[in-house]
C-alpha cells in the first residue's frame, strides 16, 4: 500500500470503465475516499456504487469544484485520465482535432489551473496523467490522438520540473496496448500494433502504485516502451524507418 493513498482524497476522471475504473477500484481498495468521474453518468455511479465511492459525472474539464466539494473540500491525488483516442491523418476533420486537443490536453491543464493553489499552498498533492506510449512515440493511423499525447505528456512533465520542489508529485502513465473500449476502437491498427501485448486495465494501476511508492515521474506498465523511447532520442531516423516499415505493413493489410 501507498501510505499517502490511506484516506487521501482522489478524483478518477473517464471512470466509467477501463483504465479509470481499474484506477478508482484500486485508489478504493487501499483506503482512499474516492470521486468517479465520466461522462455517462449511469456508468459513473455504477462503479461508484461497486466501490462506495462518490460519482461526479459530467465533462472532465469542469468537475474540479464539484469534486472538491464530494471529497468535503481537498483533493488529494487528481487522476487526469479521460481521454479520446481519435484516429485519422492530417486530414481529419477540425472538429476531430479540438475534441482531441481540448480531452487530451487542454482537460488537464484546466484541472491542474484550478487544483495547484490548494497543492503549493499546503506543499503537497498528487497529479496523476494518463498519457499513452504514444506521446513517448507515436501511434500509426491516428495523428490526433498521438499528437495531442505528445501535448499531454508534455504538460505533465512541465508540471513536475516546475513544482517538484514546492511538493507537486507528477506521475505520466505510458502504456501501449490496453484491453479497452478504446483498444477495439483502434481498429486493425490497433490490432496490428497493441494487441499482441496488451496487459488489462488493472495492469496499469498496478504499475501506477508500484510508481508511486518509488515517487517516479514516468510509469510505464510495458517496460519494453523505454528502451523504444531510447532508441527514438538515439537515432531518430533509423526510429522513423522501422515506424514507417509498420505503416507500410498495415496499409499492405487494409
Amino acid at each position: 500500500m501507498v501510505e499517502a493513498v490511506q484516506d487521501a482524497g482522489v478524483v478518477v476522471t473517464g471512470a466509467g470503465g477501463g483504465i479509470g475504473a481499474a484506477l478508482a477500484r484500486r485508489f478504493a481498495a487501499e483506503g482512499a475516499r474516492v470521486v468517479v468521474n465520466d461522462l455517462d453518468a449511469g456508468k459513473a455511479k455504477a462503479v461508484a456504487d461497486e466501490i462506495g465511492a462518490t460519482a461526479v459525472p459530467g465533462d472532465a474539464s469542469a468537475i474540479v469544484a464539484e469534486a472538491r466539494d464530494a471529497l468535503g473540500g481537498t483533493v488529494d491525488i487528481y487522476c487526469a485520465n479521460a481521454g479520446l483516442g481519435s484516429g485519422g491523418t492530417e486530414a481529419a476533420a477540425e472538429e476531430v482535432w479540438a475534441a482531441a486537443w481540448d480531452v487530451n490536453v487542454m482537460a488537464h491543464v484546466r484541472a491542474a489551473h484550478l487544483l495547484l493553489p490548494d497543492w503549493l499552498e499546503r506543499g503537497t498533492g498528487r497529479f496523476v496523467s494518463t498519457v499513452s506510449a504514444a506521446g513517448l512515440l507515436t501511434m500509426v493511423g491516428a495523428a490526433p490522438y498521438s499528437v495531442t499525447k505528445h501535448g499531454a505528456y508534455a504538460f505533465a512533465e512541465w508540471l513536475s520540473l516546475t513544482y517538484r520542489h514546492r511538493g507537486l508529485k507528477v506521475h505520466a502513465i505510458c502504456p501501449q496496448g490496453v484491453r479497452t473500449d478504446m483498444l477495439t476502437a483502434a481498429g486493425s491498427a490497433g490490432d496490428l500494433v497493441l494487441r499482441p501485448t496488451a496487459v488489462e486495465p488493472e495492469d496499469v494501476a498496478d504499475a501506477l502504485f508500484e510508481g508511486m511508492a518509488e515517487d517516479r515521474f514516468l510509469i510505464l506498465p510495458h517496460p519494453e516502451v523505454a528502451g523504444y523511447y531510447q532508441a527514438r532520442a538515439a537515432d531518430p531516423d533509423r526510429w522513423l524507418s522501422s515506424m514507417n516499415h509498420i505503416q507500410r505493413k498495415w496499409e499492405a493489410a487494409e
